[in-house]
């Protein structure tokens, strides 16, 4: 029954957070009409058409990657002695990190 109660009010916040952004969101553009304002603040530049990524495959790709090594390490480290409660969290972090770290070495600038 309690995980039931979870359930449902975990998908409850979800979808009260969706509706507030867009009622929100709504709110603000109609108030910019009334006073006569250009909404163009709003929009992405965008290069050539090209579509707006806010999760660009290999950022994600490479988050991944560094979640499973550092998951590993923290196997590894805390066979070697650490406590396992501060091993997991930590090598996770680290090497999460550094494969953001890799993507934003790869990527070109602008």
């Amino acid at each position: 029954m309690e995980v039931l109660i979870a359930f449902i009010a975990f998908f409850a916040m979800v979808f009260g957070i969706y509706y507030m952004y867009y009622s929100t969101r709504n709110k603000e553009r109609l108030a910019l009409i009334d006073k006569g304002a250009d909404a163009s603040v709003f929009k992405i530049p965008q290069e050539k058409g090209a579509p707006v990524r806010f999760f660009h495959p290999l950022k994600m790709g490479l988050f991944m990657v560094g979640l499973g090594i550092g998951v590993a390490a923290g196997y590894f480290v805390g066979e070697l002695g650490m406590h396992p409660g501060a091993s997991y969290p930590s090598m996770i972090f680290i090497f999460g990190g550094l494969g953001l770290l890799v993507y934003y070495l790869l990527t070109p600038k602008k």
